[in-house]
């Protein structure tokens, strides 16, 4: 078998016999009455047959039946655990830990997700504190959005995220996100760019429910701050792509294009599963002042039922004179992910500038 033939390792391979063994010796080494044997029966008993976030999930309760200590006892033994683990998904066991068994020690449970969240992420594990006490944990949170550390500031915002990928909706967040909108106040201006994504993604979330909520909040922002410009840009994208009135005009391209499509060309117009497709435009502007354009790519993918689901993907932000032409081109791989799958048909393609869609072409996906 070559090597570009090798079946890439399953995700949830990070937890597997060998990542189980070694656990277990390492609990073994820091508590004398951890039980190694039960730890290994416990998870490897039908490992096959289970999940990424199932095998997390099942590490976490056989710790706690291995360990047999009391709750806080049980956290001292974990915090000597996490600088130990040398995969970061697998640490998120820990915090997960917490969320499972720390209801009923809420101060010892927000100093170990605090202490857990560098190692991996406590984002997940904090969020079954928020549905149950959604005051107390918001303002635990709000103080952690002042920490020094840059993973505890993330955590305030991702954690409270209303639709937070890979877990539950925080339906109080959804239906009013504005207990939370304190923290991101915080933050607006944060140096750390991974702190600064988070807010970003949060503000983006708030957007598909509330959208003038986020408007608002990014209009009473100091935006001529690069990092809250940064954060503006990034939260609106949603909103962009939507052509909404007001994220446009907030980023400056509030006006109708004056623009003539000099050409939109998509070649070839017949491409198979795993080649490229590419997209070449011209354009001139017809305004008698520079101004601000934001083009996007709208690709209407052809379901299995036969009708169309519609993407849209940002292509460029350019400031544009008076008289002046620009010619973008785009590529893209046509190839299945865990999110889209492609069927063969024709998709159309059109080309969005400033929230108005002016040029239009198509290709044809074939699958063997």
């Amino acid at each position: 078998m070559s090597l570009d033939s090798t079946p890439a390792p399953s995700l949830k391979d990070w937890f597997d016999k060998a990542r189980y063994q070694a656990l277990a010796d390492q609990l073994a080494t820091l508590h004398p009455r951890f039980d190694r044997k039960k730890f290994l029966r416990l998870t490897l008993d039908g490992l096959e047959d289970r999940s990424l976030m199932q095998r997390l999930r099942r590490t976490s309760e056989a710790t706690r039946e291995a360990l047999p200590l009391g709750y806080e006892e049980s956290l001292e033994v974990l915090r000597e655990l996490a600088p130990k683990i040398d995969h970061s998904f697998v640490t998120l066991f820990l915090p997960d830990f917490v969320s499972l068994h720390g209801h009923d020690d809420f101060e010892a449970s927000m100093e170990a997700l605090k202490y857990f969240t560098p190692f991996g992420s406590s984002e997940f594990a904090i969020r079954e504190f928020l549905k149950r006490d959604l005051g107390r944990t918001l303002r635990v949170m709000r103080g952690w959005s002042e920490d020094s550390n840059e993973h505890v500031r993330r955590l305030a915002s991702e954690g409270c995220r209303p639709r937070l990928p890979w877990s539950f909706r925080l339906v109080e967040l959804v239906a009013d996100p504005s207990p939370a909108m304190p923290i991101l106040e915080n933050l607006r201006a944060d140096p750390s760019l991974y702190v600064r994504k988070s807010v970003a993604n949060h503000l983006n979330d708030i957007a598909k429910d509330h959208p003038d909520k986020t408007l608002d909040m990014l209009q009473s922002w100091d935006r001529r701050h690069p990092h809250t410009a940064w954060i503006a840009k990034r939260a609106l994208r949603t909103l962009v792509k939507e052509g909404h009135a007001g994220a446009l005009a907030l980023l400056g391209a509030g006006e109708a294009a004056k623009v003539r499509v000099d050409s939109f060309d998509v070649a070839p117009k017949r491409v198979a599963l795993g080649g490229e497709v590419r997209f070449s435009l011209g354009l001139t502007s017809t305004a008698g002042k520079s101004q601000r354009l934001l083009v996007d790519y709208i690709v209407h993918y052809v379901k299995q039922s036969g009708r169309c689901s519609e993407k849209v993907f940002k292509w460029k932000e350019i400031d544009l004179g008076p008289g002046e032409t620009v010619s973008l081109e785009k590529r893209q791989t046509i190839r299945d992910f865990t999110t889209r799958k492609h069927y063969p048909g024709n998709h159309r393609v059109e080309v969005q500038v400033n929230g108005a869609r002016l040029a239009e072409g198509a290709f044809v996906v074939m699958i063997a």
